[in-house]
C-alpha cells in the first residue's frame, strides 16, 4: 500500500518508514507526488492538528495519508512549546535557534521537567481515520550535546538512557521516542483495520 506523508521532512520520512516497512507500506513524501499542500495548523492539541494535515493530504492525493503532529512541553512553561514547538520564536529560528531560546527561557530553573509528545494519524479515501498519541518523558539538558536527530534532540535529556536524543542511535531513539511509541500504537491499530 502506498501511503503520502503529510510533511516535506524526510527526517519524518525516515523514522516513519522505518516503522511501517514491515506492513509492506511505502511512504512517499507529498513532494514525490508534485503535491505542496500547506495546512494552516490552527488545531489546539495535536490531535487536531495531525488530524488536519492528513485529511488535506489525502484529499489532495485521493491516497491514504499519514500526518504527524509532535512537539516539545516543558513542565516549568506550562507545557509550552507544545504545539508550536516547529515554530517556537517565530519563522526567522532555524532548529538551533530554537532550542537556544529554550535554554534561555529555563535559565535558573531548576524543574528541568519535559516531554516529547507524538500524534500519529492516517486518513483513508473511504472516509476511515486511525490515530494514536505516543510520549516519551525526559528532561531539559543545560546545554546541547550529541549531532543526531533534528529538533530539539541535542537539549532533550532521557535520563534511563544517559544520553539526549541527539546522542542516540536511531535504533535506540525508535525504540523510546515519542514518535516510535506512537508509530508501536499506530501500527498495531493499522495491523487490525487491514485485516478486519
Amino acid at each position: 500500500m502506498k501511503m503520502v506523508l503529510a510533511s516535506q521532512n524526510e527526517h519524518k520520512r525516515v523514522e516513519i518508514s522505518h516503522i511501517l516497512a514491515q506492513y509492506g507500506i511505502e511512504l512517499v513524501l507529498q513532494s514525490e507526488l508534485g503535491l505542496h499542500v500547506d495546512v494552516e495548523e490552527t488545531g489546539t492539541t495535536f490531535e487536531e492538528n495531525s488530524l488536519l494535515k492528513a485529511r488535506a493530504v489525502m484529499k489532495a492525493a485521493g491516497l491514504p495519508a499519514i500526518a504527524d503532529d509532535s512537539g516539545l512541553c516543558v513542565d516549568a512553561m506550562n507545557g509550552a512549546p507544545g504545539v508550536f514547538s516547529a515554530r517556537y520564536g517565530g519563522p526567522e529560528l532555524n532548529d538551533v535557534g530554537r532550542y537556544r531560546l529554550l535554554l534561555e527561557n529555563l535559565r535558573g530553573q531548576m524543574d528541568r521537567r519535559a516531554k516529547f509528545v507524538s500524534v500519529v494519524t492516517a486518513c483513508f479515501p473511504n472516509g476511515d481515520v486511525i490515530s494514536a498519541r505516543g510520549e516519551c518523558p525526559g528532561t531539559i539538558a543545560y546545554a546541547p550535546q550529541g549531532e543526531n536527530g533534528f529538533g530539539y534532540d541535542p537539549v532533550f535529556f532521557v535520563p534511563a538512557k544517559r544520553k539526549t536524543f541527539a546522542q542516540l542511535t536511531e535504533e535506540e531513539k525508535n525504540e523510546i521516542s515519542h514518535r516510535g511509541n506512537a508509530l508501536k500504537m499506530f501500527s498495531q491499530k493499522l495491523s487490525a483495520y487491514l485485516n478486519q
